[in-house]
């Protein structure tokens, strides 16, 4: 016997699974003029399509390569859920990798965004894909899509995961690191903005062991809370570096400091048997990390593997060019410190003297 569509017992829809098509449809209307604010040359940054288009040729580019760059933003994303300040961790998506880019010497044209979560929350998702479009204003990334996934069963309730795709181009003739890397390079590091996007399950951990909430006032600030201080957003360098790459010829290599600090990170850029030194004492840090080892009881080689210690961006120079490249990244706002040399040696070995970022 069959059942005409009137007469079955149950009328099944996605909505009572547990996935709201509306509420995803609102969303794209939501974040629409988000991304139109981002367009640049050679992308309208409209969303809706079943894919995004971006012209290098009316970006400028005459010979490029394409770079490709994905990463996410770990377990801060649990800070950001827990304290309900969801308007910065977009930042620190664009930045980690955007500023995966710019070491290979490439601008960042374009980002797409994933956003997972069990049940869409608008205002939620909204806030955090504000946070992507600012980060890709602050690139210079033209926000040509992505995809929301609203799953069921997969995720705890509240909880949301966030991935991130860029890529970006340069002339076949600037790619970084350069060939003429080498012993008396000097290595400058640029200030971090906190702790960036690492080392978040060690500092849960601390938290939860001290019985630490996010919302205790920051020991010694100025009324941040913990959770304030912790969700601080990874400094993007992107136009700061290429700014300084066109006014000078100095820059040979550019490291970003994540997971792995500086003795997993430096090497990467190092030619056969030249070997790093770097003075941790030439440089100071943000607070946190002093209270975060205080509170762990972290040395300082595991400060270092863990944390990126108050430099987020290393950068390679001529000897003869240290100077002219501090005086435009400084006139960029940032802040260089002269953390270190270059030698002859067993190839991509990084000796660190002193304690971390204690310089006063």
């Amino acid at each position: 016997m069959t059942h005409s569509s009137d007469d079955r017992p149950n009328r099944y829809t996605y909505r009572d699974a547990g996935v709201d098509i509306d509420a995803g449809n609102a969303l794209v209307r939501a974040i629409a003029p988000l991304a139109r604010a981002t367009a640049r040359a050679g992308a309208d940054a409209s969303l809706g399509g079943f894919g995004g288009f971006f012209d290098p040729k009316a970006a400028g580019f005459k010979d490029p390569l394409l770079v490709a760059a994905n990463d996410g933003v770990g377990t801060k994303l649990k800070i950001a859920i827990e304290t309900g300040k969801h308007d910065t961790v977009g930042i620190d998506l664009v930045a980690m990798c955007v500023n995966d880019l710019i070491v290979q010497g490439a601008e960042p044209l374009f980002f797409l965004d994933y956003f997972a979560t069990g049940k869409l929350e608008l205002k939620e998702a909204e806030a955090v894909i504000a946070g992507i479009a600012k980060g890709c204003e602050m690139s210079g990334a033209a926000l040509i899509g992505g995809e929301t996934a609203e799953m069921p069963g997969m995720y705890a309730e509240g909880d949301y995961d966030l991935a991130g795709f860029s890529v970006g181009a340069v002339e076949r003739d600037a790619v970084l690191p350069r060939p003429d890397v080498g012993a008396g390079d000097v290595l400058l590091g640029l200030a971090s903005s906190g702790v960036h996007s690492n080392g978040f399950s060690l500092v849960r951990r601390l938290l939860s062991d001290h019985k630490i909430g996010f919302d205790a006032p920051f020991p010694g600030g100025s009324g941040e809370t913990v959770g304030d201080v912790l969700l601080t957003p990874t400094r993007i360098y992107v136009k700061q570096l290429l700014t300084a790459m066109k006014a000078t010829d100095g820059i040979k290599a550019l490291v970003h400091i994540t997971g792995g600090g500086f003795t997993e990170n430096v090497p990467r850029v190092l030619p056969d048997n030249i070997a790093a030194d770097i003075d941790g004492a030439s440089w100071s840090q943000p607070p946190v990390f002093k209270w975060l080892a205080e509170l762990g009881g972290i040395d300082n080689a595991e400060m270092g593997r863990t944390f990126n210690c108050g430099i987020g961006m290393v950068v390679v120079v001529d000897a003869q060019s240290a100077d002219e490249v501090t005086a435009a990244l400084e006139a960029q706002g940032e802040t260089v410190s002269r953390i270190g040399t270059l030698r002859k040696g067993e190839t991509g070995e990084v000796v660190i003297t002193g304690q971390l970022g204690s310089a006063t």
